[in-house]
């Protein structure tokens, strides 16, 4: 059996100290956007189109590192977290994980208006930090979701 690793990105969307999931069917559980980096993104760039896509929201990271410039060389956004995650286990072997690089972010609005070809507006909830902590959510999932809000408040 062969590992197979796929870049992603993930962005927890915030707003009015309140961070959007969405019920994800094939996985069942309950997410933040997010997506596989395409061929010619960074993985900042794919956090953005995303949740773009998914909720039609207009995100803005939250990003407090330092900036480098060169004529050859410019700094990108960095993630918050990097996770590995292991997506097919079978028999205990690991066949498929994501290398996911978790960003978060600051949103206008609660007016989810997902793209044609998305999960509908109704598959998106606010979760405060008592929802997340009160949410059957995965532990990743509500720890990120309260720091995300954590952070955004602070910026």
């Amino acid at each position: 059996m062969e590992l197979t690793r796929h870049f992603v990105a993930t962005v927890y969307l915030v707003n009015d100290g309140a961070t959007a999931l969405h019920h994800h069917d094939r996985l069942g559980l309950r997410l933040p956007p997010g997506g596989h980096v395409e061929r010619a993104e960074l993985p900042h760039e794919t956090a953005l189109r995303e949740a773009r896509e998914e909720t039609g929201l207009d995100p803005v990271l939250v990003d407090d590192s330092p900036t480098v410039a060169s004529p050859t060389a410019r700094s990108v956004p960095r993630p918050r977290h990097l996770l590995l995650e292991d997506i097919n286990v079978c028999d205990g072997d690991v066949e498929h994980q994501h290398v996911d690089h978790v960003y978060y972010a600051r949103v206008g609005s609660r007016a989810v208006d997902p793209g044609p070809d998305e999960q509908p507006a109704s598959a998106w909830d606010w979760y405060t930090p008592a929802d997340l902590r009160a949410a059957d959510v995965d532990p990743d999932v509500r720890d990120l979701g309260l720091e995300a809000v954590e952070t955004v408040a602070a910026d």
